[in-house]
Order: structure tokens, then sequence, then C-alpha cells
């Protein structure tokens, strides 16, 4: 049977939307391309740039850390051999017995300074310390620290040392620490102050972060 006029002009209308519309989603597949390259460029480049950031901020924390352990490791790596273990029973308050009298700046509360470390536990565990493969690691910022800590350097100055026996309720409490600071645990310290170190700025990498 024939198909009347009117059909057969609306299937052509009908046929000639459906070549538009595929020939319109070749044509934006095929700009797509293009495009899709100048991001990948980009992001490359982004990417680039951030890794040399990064590459450059490290190797001054590294520098600094360095020049700093070559100027206090000699002092501070012969504390090594003190932790050992003590009587967890006798520690109900806190106790300071200074190693060395600094010459600098008195520790009050809200003084900046910085500090290398030997914790450890009453087993004689050390279970965190500043002193990694003959070197020193990155000195500790003040602030941020256990009560005991902060408590226990008010008065120290600036070159200092000073070895700390801290309570549990002044250190990590109920809770503990890890597997070498349980519960109700009490821990001594070697802290040597040594001036408040700047530190290397941190670069603004926001943009490079976002498009990560």
């Amino acid at each position: 049977m024939a198909t009347p006029r009117s059909q057969r002009i609306g299937i052509w209308v009908i046929a000639i939307i459906m070549i538009c519309g595929t020939l319109g989603s070749f044509l934006a597949m095929a700009l797509s391309v293009p495009n899709q390259k100048i991001d990948q460029a980009e992001q490359q480049k982004l990417n680039d740039e951030f890794q040399k950031i990064k590459t450059e901020y490290l190797a001054k924390v590294d520098a600094q850390t360095k020049e700093l352990s070559d100027k206090y490791y000699p002092e501070f790596s012969q504390y090594s051999s003190v932790p050992a273990a003590f009587s967890s029973d006798g520690v109900k308050e806190l106790k300071k017995n200074d190693l060395k009298v600094g010459d600098g700046e008195e520790i009050k509360t809200g003084t900046g300074y910085s500090a290398y470390y030997i914790g450890w536990n009453p087993k004689g565990v050390v279970f965190d310390q500043s002193i990694a493969d003959g070197a020193l690691k990155a000195p500790l910022a003040s602030g941020g620290t256990i009560a005991g800590w902060e408590e226990g350097v008010i008065g120290m100055k600036i070159g200092g040392v000073r070895e700390l026996t801290i309570p549990s309720d002044k250190a990590y409490g109920k809770t503990g620490q890890g597997d070498d600071i349980p519960p109700n645990t009490p821990l001594k310290f070697i802290v040597m102050l040594i001036p408040k170190v700047v530190e290397v700025p941190i670069p603004d990498v926001s943009k490079y972060i976002q498009q990560q």
C-alpha cells in the first residue's frame, strides 16, 4: 500500500533529524579528542610543577635537619645510654632532674623552643626518640605534647638537658598509646632544648591539589 504524501514528508523530516543528530555526535567526538589531549597536557604540566615544588621543599627541610643534626648530635647522642628499666609503682608525681643547665632563655608558659628527646617506658623500652641511623631527626616544636612534658620543661633554659619522670595521668592515662605504652603507664624522657627553629615555609600547593 502506498504511503500518503504527508507521511512521506514526516518520515523524511525524522530521517534528516536523525542524520543531523548522528553527524553532530561524531563531530562532538572528533572535537573532544584534541580537547582531551590539551587537558592531559595541562594536567601533566601542573603535575610536573607540583613535583618540582615538593622536591625543592623536601630538599630544604632535609638540609636544615642535617645542619642541626651536625651541630647537636655529638652532645645529645651521649644520652642514648640513659634509658633503663624503672619501677612504675613509685611514680606518683612529676619529677625533674637537670642533667645540664642551659645558658639561654628560660622556658615559661608559651615560650617557643625546639627539642630533641628520648622517651622510654618502665621496661626500659625506647618508644620514640630523635636519634635515628646515627643522626638526629627534625627537632620537635614546642606545644602539643603531653601534660607532663609541658609542665616538665618549665624553668629549663635553652641549651639545657633534663630527665623527666612523668606519672601516667600526665602522660597517656587510661587509654595508653600503642603496644609500648599500655594504659596507666608512667614514662621517662630525656629532653634537650635548643633555640626555636624557623621552619622551612610550606609552599602553597592548593591549586595543584585541586587538580589531582
